[in-house]
């Protein structure tokens, strides 16, 4: 789901109430300048005096319009502090804590614990519970991103050499799409990531789950996987690949999908994406893999999409 006007959450509610606001104050001034036109051009069609044309365009030029603009700001402005409240630096009390990185095409996500270490790093997915304020960590590497949940709440900027921090409540369970809103790259359109709001116990489950997810089983994909280098850039939990470039494949066959949204997450995508992963996504930075053996390929493709 994907729309700013489906609203799950307290931001986005607002957002939404905003838009049917302006949408409203908008409706108001057209009818204005087209009743007006019908009255000068079917009502009254012999010419007006000075002085009336001159009202008329006082009031429905510059007073109307002046008004209706003057109070949707108003409005917008008195809106904006219960859209976003402000949560400085170190002032995060409480709040859960998720590291977003913008990379280039891709959504690194990390689990923060309370001193602010590192607890999990997962991709392209974020899981949360609904009815708590979550505050999201931003950053990027290399270019601009802007990180957008239209259902949760409004868009915040992903800039390089610099942290922003959105603060973003759920209030009923769901799946939502998010994606990046700024144009980053030749797959600025494939960059999306999926948020799934779980109820409080469920999220807690799934996070011990994820806590004690071990890839060491399946020893003939992961060997090939370890064999050909995948582990140089890609981190497996409890396998030697530790690799911090690419995507933390850990349990990533229970994602819905892979390459950032791009593909449903089938064995047959996972071996196409090893092959070619230009030909899906341009300008990504994985290699070709496709001088691999056709059964190296399948057996890897397999061990990844068993890791749950």
């Amino acid at each position: 789901m994907q729309s700013a006007l489906d609203p799950a959450g307290p931001e986005a509610e607002d957002v939404a109430t905003l838009f049917y606001v302006m949408l409203v104050g908008g409706a108001a001034i057209w009818v204005g300048v087209v009743g007006t036109l019908f009255y000068a051009t079917r009502v009254r069609r012999e010419p007006h005096s000075e002085r009336t044309a001159g009202w008329v365009i006082l009031l429905c030029g510059a007073v109307g319009p002046v008004f209706i603009l003057g109070a949707l700001l108003t409005y917008a402005v008195w809106l904006l502090p219960n859209m976003r409240p402000w949560t400085a630096p170190g002032e995060e009390g409480g709040l859960r804590q998720i590291e977003v990185t913008g990379e280039q095409f891709w959504w690194r996500v990390r689990y923060l614990d309370a001193s602010g270490g590192v607890l999990l790093e997962t991709a392209n997915e974020i899981i949360m519970p609904v009815g708590e304020r979550v505050l999201f960590s931003l950053n990027a590497p290399d270019v601009i991103h802007s990180f957008w949940i239209p259902s949760l709440g409004g868009k915040m900027d992903v800039i390089p050499g610099r942290i922003n921090r959105i603060a973003l409540e759920a209030s009923k369970a769901g799946v939502y799409r998010g994606v990046c809103a700024e144009f980053c790259g030749a797959s600025h359109a494939l960059m999306a990531f999926t948020v799934e709001v779980l109820e409080a116990e469920a999220f807690d489950a799934w996070l011990q789950q994820r806590l004690a997810a071990d890839g060491s089983s399946g020893a003939d994909g992961l060997g090939l996987f370890l064999r050909h280098g995948c582990g140089a850039c890609h981190t497996i939990a409890g396998t030697q690949a530790d690799g911090k470039i690419g995507p933390n494949l850990t349990a990533l066959g229970a994602r819905g999908s892979i390459a950032a949204g791009t593909l449903p997450n089938t064995q047959d995508n996972i071996a196409r994406f090893i092959r070619s992963p230009g030909e899906i996504k341009p300008g990504v930075h994985m290699p070709s893999f496709a001088m691999l053996p056709e059964g190296d390929v399948e057996t890897i493709a397999a061990y990844l999409k068993g890791l749950e």
